[in-house]
């Protein structure tokens, strides 16, 4: 039996990932960057720190454009998104959680999100309290797909990582999950699994209650 689960945030608890996708997609074309290089640059962003996207950035585009200036235009535009319209939750996110607390289960969040942004929509969907413990994208020097902030989250709630489940959505998430030890979920949002993950997802699900055999 696992002792806890890990969760990311966006594309796995919310429906948040179209979101950034299309405030990507926009900000890209006012800088006139390359928009068939748009897709590629979201996927390889996907679960990433913005240290590692400035780098995905840069590469992909080719472009010496700063990066934390493009990224301060996407995240506003996001903000302003979710404070207006909110996110919806992601099927099975309340059925899964209400499961884990009644099996004594421990809840961890690993999201490459900073603290702030992550508790308020945590809160507004009335989800904060089901978490024992958290790991937020400003508290991990090295962030996914490094280990480092899925090795937090078990030890945090006290749980070995092979102890644990890993739940994600993005490449850069599922290597990180993996690569720290957990049994590795991944739940399909906007990216599809591909070559860099054979062998790395233990499971593949479409939704989070066709994880829910496992507890």
């Amino acid at each position: 039996m696992y002792k806890a689960v890990v969760f990311d945030m966006d594309g796995v608890i919310f429906d948040s990932e179209k979101v950034y996708r299309i405030m990507e997609r926009n900000e890209a074309l006012k800088y006139g960057l390359d928009e068939s290089k748009i897709e590629t640059f979201c996927e390889a962003a996907a679960g990433g720190t913005k240290e590692v996207n400035k780098i995905n950035f840069e590469t992909i585009f080719e472009t010496d454009i700063d990066y934390y200036q493009y990224r301060e235009g996407v995240m506003s535009s996001v903000d302003e998104f979710a404070n207006t319209q909110g996110y919806e939750l992601k099927k099975g996110v309340v059925e899964l959680l209400d499961l884990l607390k009644e099996k004594n289960i421990k809840i961890a969040l690993a999201t490459s999100t900073q603290k702030d942004r992550a508790v308020k929509h945590l809160k507004a969907h009335n989800l904060y309290d089901y978490f024992d413990g958290f790991v937020f994208g400003d508290m991990i020097k090295n962030g996914k797909p490094a280990p480092d902030i899925y090795l937090k989250a078990c030890e945090i709630v006290g749980v070995k990582p092979e102890e644990s489940v890993g739940v994600e959505d993005s490449i850069n998430g599922i290597l990180s999950s993996h690569s720290a030890g957990l049994y590795t979920v991944m739940v399909i949002d906007l990216i599809q699994p591909n070559e860099k993950i054979d062998g790395k997802a233990d499971l593949i699900c479409n939704d989070l209650t066709e994880m829910m055999h496992l507890f």
